[in-house]
């Protein structure tokens, strides 16, 4: 009654028109609704209508939303009342749900209600209605009255919509209906709800079951999450359609930790195959929730399966796609790949929101990289997270770096890898730019060579990609760098920015001023660098007609002012740059010629402007022989480069002034007698052209140069007061050098006009110098030790002009000159012995000279350092095994003296025996020697051939076979392996240039700048002028070109060793064995070696761009074996013909150097790829070599430091090839090294000969590295692992352990110092490795295996008693080297005690573990007396009971007391 007396009221007001029921529910089933108009108010008598208006909202029709007048709580409020207080409640429910059921049968009317109702902002309402108002629906479930009706209407409604398109009433219904359900307030029945939601996923299409399962999160109460998230994942193995979907919710709830590996475990085999579009969902929900003990395992399988590539694809295609249709569907295809990219860019944030906010992805994703060991499996991927984690988090911006310096050297990350990230990932690598630049500079300050290259390419790439600002910065970086003033940093940044003005010159072109401004800097650049400086200048300032005029100003003046100085370094820059900026002017004339159908002449202008130029440099030039010589080399190199492209009249005007000069200046008429005074008698030596009645010309070179020493200071003087050029012998070979070239460039390669000058004469001296140096006079020898520089040279150059003739009688000539080359460096080298101190003639001009002579003081250090070495070697050799174990204390060091010592060695054998091999004592003067040309090698390809000497009437008298020897092979063999090593072989892969610093510091006089041969780099790239100008593909390209004569040659190195050891019944010291000659064959024999794995080892191989080219060459090895049937072959069969080939040449490999060149050769060519049975032969091949004698033609076994080197890396290449490196090692120690032991004080191991006394510590090293690298390969014990696994890891323990044991007791025989070292450094490595790796397994295994458990700690107890005496012995001796050692040990051997212990107390086995303390003992175990009243201690002897008791374990702790040391002993029993 209260309910009626209150609606009266509410009548009386007129607030709610409210019909009768039955009059209700007849318009309910037979009457419409009516609306005023199409999209006007609903108006109908239904009770549903009239409610709701009454409530405060208008329901609309059509397209118009519903209108909310009040606040959705107030209209919520309101409604419940008017339900509540109607008199035919709760009846009035129903028939409310009847007239919503019809209201919305209307799609329309429906839809409207799905969506939010438009807020009526009346005088009155201003502030009670919110900007956004919810759904009537929601609104009404809301209402705790109408929800359950409300949901079974909406549930009941969804299926007729199953099968409705989207787009069909442009309205997604069952997505409307879902959302309505979303974060309710309260619902009253969610596991009902929940329920027929998941009814309707099993019979509902793919689209709706996508919508309700995504929803799930929003719907549940948290009390549900849990159990419907595992009724979740079961659809996630039912239908792998709703994979993305299930995912998607599931990363929403709470899972427990066991159905979410479950689940994580499940996407994972899916990410390979699943739509890229989905791969972010699939990605996030792998990296929720990852907890710190399982991250490293989960990021590692997940970036093993996510590849890349997979979403490359699409994008390639489509865009390929594009270009073959029209313009409508290009524009399709677009949008398309810009999906495609998103969808990428998408799973990046996905990853980066991980890393940010997730603890501990970060250092797993950098530790499942870093873990990752094999170079194929590292991936584009890796690079970006890595680039992603250095953006996002600063704190681990230090080791990723370290990862990089890490990876880079090893090929793991190689610049094909960065170059595939910028060309298919630039839109997502160009957010990481600052860390992109930040990494490139921080590459560019590293000392590996590798290294400098990533962070170079970096620069590149990062130009080529981004957009002008970034471009700005990369420029701002580089030109920083290159005034910054380190020179590799400033080589490195100039080669990209000639990179970059090569490539994009047009975008490089607007940052010209930030290049410009180097000039200001230039005071610390080399010759080499102004060179690529002015290159890059000249082509910007001369790829656009005028716009950059401003720079040609600037160039100009600075040279000018150059060249017009009278210090000899701004001189050369000079001339360098002056010669740089001709040749980019002549390529601007070449790029305008070729715009046109026919080749025209430089306009009058261009024209005179470079005959300025020209005229100014010669100018300035022509008062110092230095200068002209290179301005003649430059002008040279400029012929050279421009092939073809040099205007005719530059050309001539070139060619008249150096076809004058070099007749003039060098060139006289063949006469008996020469006038003048010399310094030696003039004879006329080396002429080839036998016929002198036609009047032969030669070459003045003695009296020219005794003019020039005798009157050095007077004739120069007064040359440069009359204003006339010098006449120098050093402008003698860069001037024939230019007149080559120009004479080739004016008649197409042909070299008639000059030919007389390849058998011409030259006037020399008497050169049978045999006992007559020690009566010269200093400044004679000098004199002599110049000329013969000289004429060397000459002869150098001569080779490079005449190699490629095709003439017969002139290749004879060209090999005559080339063995004259041999003799007269045969000769030299007995002068330079005589002559300490002596400071040669400069011969490579663009390189840095010495600003004053060298002092007394520079040659009195040679002459003590040259007799040292010879006194101190004797005395060396008879520790040259102590010296070379100290290795891994001073590494750099020992190999100084390790090549020091092997040079003055071939030194003393070539001046004691005569050995016919002076190029090892001429490397060091290198600098002194002009460089060969390439081209030089074609001479490898000649055969026997026949030189004709005439009779006066022209008839063959004579035929006189002239044959590319041994020697000649040898010199050329030796500049080819210094060539292919500089070009194709990075720094960081070889020695450091130790022995190129001594051998500077020996020639102490030169005319090179001293701080070169120190800094190494520049020292490297002295004599490679001419080479560097070529790319390394263009050498490796000549290389494989000489393949097929260099494999002849080897064939014939084998065919003579094999031949020799048949002679002499396989005796390599017989009597019949010439040992000069067996010493010049070996020395080619490991050249040819040695040039195979140079070309081989070259990294170009691994990109595409040269798979054609490694092709090829393995072609030519392969051709060897089975000729004219590899056409067709795969590339894999190739690569096993050609280690077939290679393998062959083991039978006659004459020393331990060859053994080990032909082993790493095989290893280049087995990587490519390498497979099981490559691996076994060349482990088999390296024991084979460890066991065979070596043998020296003298009778003397192969030893010192050169072969310690050698045998160091062939045994690690046995360890790490060989199958089981446990075994390997235990034979070597269990039968090697006792037969040692039993042997004689030189004896050496009848099973492995190259173990000797003097070779131990090499092997101990090795064995003791490669054991403790083995052990950490073991995988630590997990509790789930099998009894059969963790029997499995025991046995490899357990014969690791025994392996350590045995290694450290040799200790007590082989006491020597760096044996100790090596004992005291890996045997904390491996008690390391053991408490990391084995006791986890024994921790689970104890119980199982109880007695193998007992038996490997009593095993490895006795090993760290021996350390702990080395402990003590280091300490007695006070030896620093040692005692550094022993803090680091002490602690690992205390941290082994008590993680027994812990292992004990973990099996419930406390009583087996008991402490004592140990005496310090010595190496042998005598006691070592203590200051302190220890030896009371009643537990002072229970070092002995393990000994004497089996049945208890012993382990050792270290600590000090007093100045004497303990031991206290962990003991467990078997019971």
């Amino acid at each position: 009654m209260v309910s009626k007396r209150k609606l009266s009221k509410s009548d009386a007001r007129g607030d709610s028109p409210i019909a009768e029921l039955p009059q209700t529910k007849k318009s309910r089933i037979s009457c419409k609704e009516k609306t005023s108009a199409e999209d006007g108010v609903v108006e109908n008598d239904n009770i549903f209508v009239q409610l709701i208006k009454t409530a405060g909202i208008s329901l609309n029709a059509g397209e118009r939303q519903n209108d909310i007048g009040v606040d959705q709580a107030t209209f919520q409020k309101k409604l419940c009342q008017i339900l509540r207080k109607h008199p035919f409640y709760p009846r009035v429910v129903q028939e409310f749900i009847s007239g919503l059921e019809t209201h919305i049968k209307d799609r329309d009317q429906f839809r409207n209600c799905l969506l939010p109702c438009a807020p009526v902002r009346g005088e009155g309402t201003r502030n009670l209605v919110h900007s956004y108002c919810e759904s009537l629906i929601k609104l009404l479930l809301g209402i705790e009255t109408l929800q359950p009706a409300v949901i079974t209407l909406l549930l009941e409604k969804l299926p007729e919509f199953f099968f409705d398109t989207v787009g069909t009433f442009g309205t997604n219904f069952p997505r409307l209906i879902v959302n309505q359900f979303k974060w309710l307030d309260k619902i009253l029945d969610s596991k009902d709800l929940v329920m027929k939601l998941m009814q309707m996923v099993s019979v509902s299409p793919a689209t709706i079951q996508h919508d309700i399962i995504t929803s799930l999160p929003e719907i549940l109460e948290d009390s549900q999450q849990s159990e419907v998230a595992r009724e979740v994942s079961l659809l996630l193995k039912r239908d792998s359609r709703l994979t993305v979907p299930i995912l998607d919710a599931l990363s929403s709830l709470d899972l427990d930790a066991g159905l979410l590996a479950e689940v994580r475990q499940s996407a994972m085999i899916i990410v390979p195959a699943v739509k890229l579009e989905d791969l972010p969902v699939v990605i996030k929900f792998i990296l929720h929730n990852i907890k710190a003990v399982d991250a490293v395992e989960v990021i590692s399988a997940l970036r093993k399966n996510l590849d890349l590539s997979s979403c490359i694809l699409p994008l390639q295609m489509l865009s390929s796609q594009s270009k073959l249709k029209s313009q409508p569907q290009t524009s399709s295809s677009t949008s398309q790949v810009s999906s495609s990219q998103n969808c990428v860019k998408l799973l990046f944030d996905v990853i980066k929101l991980a890393v940010r906010f997730q603890k501990g992805i970060s250092e797993a994703w950098i530790k499942a990289i870093e873990n990752t060991v094999s170079m194929s499996d590292h991936k584009v991927l890796d690079l970006i997270v890595l680039l992603l984690i250095h953006t996002t988090n600063t704190k681990s911006r230090k080791q990723i770096e370290r990862v990089l310096r890490n990876k880079i050297p090893l090929g793991c990350v190689p610049e094909q890898l960065l170059q595939s990230a910028f060309r298919n990932h630039s839109l997502i690598i160009k957010d990481f730019f600052p860390s992109i630049l930040s990494l490139a500079q921080t590459f560019l300050h590293s000392a590996d060579p590798c290294v400098i290259s990533f962070g170079s390419c970096m620069y590149k790439q990062a130009f080529a990609a981004f957009d002008s600002y970034c471009q700005q910065e990369v420029v701002s970086a580089l030109v920083t760098h290159i005034c910054g003033g380190n020179d590799v940093e400033v080589d490195i940044s100039l080669d990209v920015l000639t990179d970059l003005v090569t490539l994009h010159t047009s975008s490089l072109i607007r940052y010209a001023t930030f290049v410009k401004n180097i000039l200001d800097y230039t005071e610390k650049l080399n010759p080499q660098q102004i060179r690529k400086l002015f290159y890059i200048l000249g082509e910007l300032a001369f790829s656009q007609r005028q716009e950059d005029s401003y720079i040609q100003d600037d160039m100009h003046m600075v040279i000018r002012k150059w060249l017009s100085s009278t210090v000899p370094k701004y001189k050369q820059m000079g001339i360098i740059g002056a010669i740089t900026v001709a040749g980019s002017m002549a390529a601007k004339r070449s790029k305008e010629d070729r715009c046109s159908l026919e080749r025209t002449q430089q306009s009058e202008e261009h024209c005179r402007q470079l005959s300025i130029l020209l005229d100014l440099v010669s100018y300035c030039c022509e008062q110092s022989p230095e200068a002209l010589a290179l301005y003649y080399d430059e002008l040279a190199n400029l012929i050279e480069k421009q092939k073809g492209n040099l205007d005719t009249q530059i050309l001539e005007r070139i060619g008249k002034s150096v076809v004058e000069d070099f007749s003039n200046d060098f060139v006289v008429d063949l006469t008996p007698a020469v006038d003048g005074v010399h310094l030696f008698p003039v004879k006329s030596l080396y002429n080839l052209d036998e016929d002198e009645s036609q009047g032969t010309i030669v070459i003045n070179l003695l009296p020219l140069l005794s003019q020039n020493w005798l009157g050095k200071g007077v004739d120069e003087m007064a040359t440069r007061n009359q204003g006339k050029k010098i006449v120098a012998p050093a402008c003698l070979s860069p001037s024939f050098r230019l007149l080559r070239l120009y004479t080739t460039e004016q008649h197409n390669g042909s070299m008639e006009e000059i030919d007389a000058l390849l058998g011409c004469p030259l006037h020399l001296t008497d050169l049978e110098i045999e006992g007559k140096l020690d009566s010269l006079t200093t400044q004679e020898r000098e004199f002599l030790c110049s000329l013969l520089f000289y004429a060397l040279n000459w002869f150098r150059e001569v080779v490079n002009a005449f190699c490629q003739q095709q003439d017969l009688e002139m290749k004879g000539k060209v090999l005559t000159r080339l063995q004259n080359i041999t003799e007269l460096q045969n000769m030299l080298g007995k002068c330079l012995a005589a002559s300490p101190g002596y400071v040669p003639p400069r011969a490579i001009f663009d390189c840095e000279a010495l600003e004053a002579a060298p002092t007394i003081n520079a040659v009195g250090l040679v002459k003590k350092k040259k007799t040292g070495g010879k006194k101190q070697k004797p005395e060396g050799s008879k520790d040259s095994s102590a010296d070379h174990s100290q290795m891994e204390e001073n590494p750099e060091g020992n190999q100084l003296e390790a090549e020091t010592t092997q040079l003055e060695k071939v030194l003393l054998d070539t001046t004691e025996k005569k050995s016919g091999i002076p190029l090892v004592q001429l490397q060091s003067y290198r600098a002194f020697f002009r460089e060969l040309d390439l081209e030089v090698f074609t001479i490898l390809h000649c055969g026997l051939l026949t030189k004709s000497i005439l009779d006066s009437e022209m008839h063959t008298e004579a035929r006189e076979i002239v044959q590319l020897g041994p020697a000649e092979l040898a010199f050329l063999l030796d500049d080819l392996c210094q060539k292919l090593e500089h070009i194709l072989i990075p720094p960081a892969a070889k020695r450091a240039p130790f022995l190129k610093e001594e051998a500077a510091l020996k020639i102490k006089g030169t005319c090179l700048n001293m701080q070169d041969f120190q800094q190494g780099k520049a020292c490297r790239k002295i004599g490679f002028s001419h080479l560097c100008q070529r790319s390394s593909q263009e050498v490796a390209q000549c290389a494989v070109e000489l393949l097929k004569p260099l494999c002849n040659h080897m064939e014939n190195m084998h065919n003579y060793f094999q031949a020799l050891i048949i002679e002499n019944q396989g005796v390599v010291d017989g009597p019949r064995v010439n040992i000069q000659e067996h010493q010049l064959m070996s020395s080619c024999y490991q050249q040819l070696l040695q040039a195979f794995h140079l070309l081989f080892a070259w990294s170009g191989f691994s990109q595409r761009e040269n798979s054609d080219l490694l092709r090829s060459a393995l072609k030519v090895l392969a051709d060897r074996l089975k000729p004219g049937e590899t056409e067709f072959l795969l590339l894999e069969d190739l690569i096993s013909e050609s280690f077939h080939y290679l393998l062959n040449f083991q039978h006659s490999i004459p020393n331990f150097q060859c053994a080990l060149t032909l082993t790493q050769l095989l290893i280049v060519i087995a990587e490519k790829p390498v497979t099981s049975w490559k691996k076994d032969k060349i482990a088999s091949l390296a024991k084979q070599f460890l066991c065979q004698s070596w043998m020296q033609p003298s009778g003397m076994r192969e030893k010192g430091s050169q072969f310690s080197d050698a045998l160091h890396t062939l045994l690690c290449v046995y360890m790490e090839h060989t199958d089981n490196i446990l075994k390997a090692v235990e034979d070597i120690s269990s039968v090697g090294v006792p037969e040692l032991i039993n042997s004689a004080n030189d004896g050496y191991s009848s099973t492995y000969p190259t173990l000797t006394r003097q070779t131990f510590p090499v092997f101990f090293q090795v064995m003791m590295a490669q054991l403790e690298n083995s052990v950490r390969s073991i995988s630590a014990g997990k509790p789930l692992d099998s009894s059969e696994v963790q029997l499995e890891k025991l046995l490899h323990w357990n014969m690791a352990v025994r392996d350590f044991h045995i290694l450290v007791n040799l200790v007590k025989v082989f006491d020597s110092r760096p044996v100790l070292s090596v004992c005291l450094k890996y045997g904390r490595l491996f008690v390391e490795a053991f408490l990391k790796l084995a006791m986890p397994l024994l921790d689970y295994s104890f119980k199982k295996h109880r007695e193998d458990v007992q038996s490997l700690l009593k095993t490895l107890q006795l090993s760290t008693r021996q350390l702990h005496h080395m402990c003590g012995h280091s300490k007695i001796h006070q030896d620093l080297g040692l005692t550094n050692h022993v803090p680091l040990l002490k602690k690992s051997l205390e941290q082994f005690v008590y993680r027994v212990k812990a292992m004990l107390a973990f099996n419930h086995c406390q009583e087996a573990f008991w402490v004592g303390i140990l005496k310090n003992r010595d190496l042998q175990g005598e006691e070592i007396l203590s200051q302190d009243s220890e030896e009371n201690d009643p537990g002072e002897g229970v070092s002995q009971l393990p000994r004497e008791d089996p049945a208890k374990e012993e382990g050792d702790i270290s600590g000090s007391k007093g100045g004497s040391e303990h031991d206290d002993d962990d003991e467990e029993s078997s019971e």
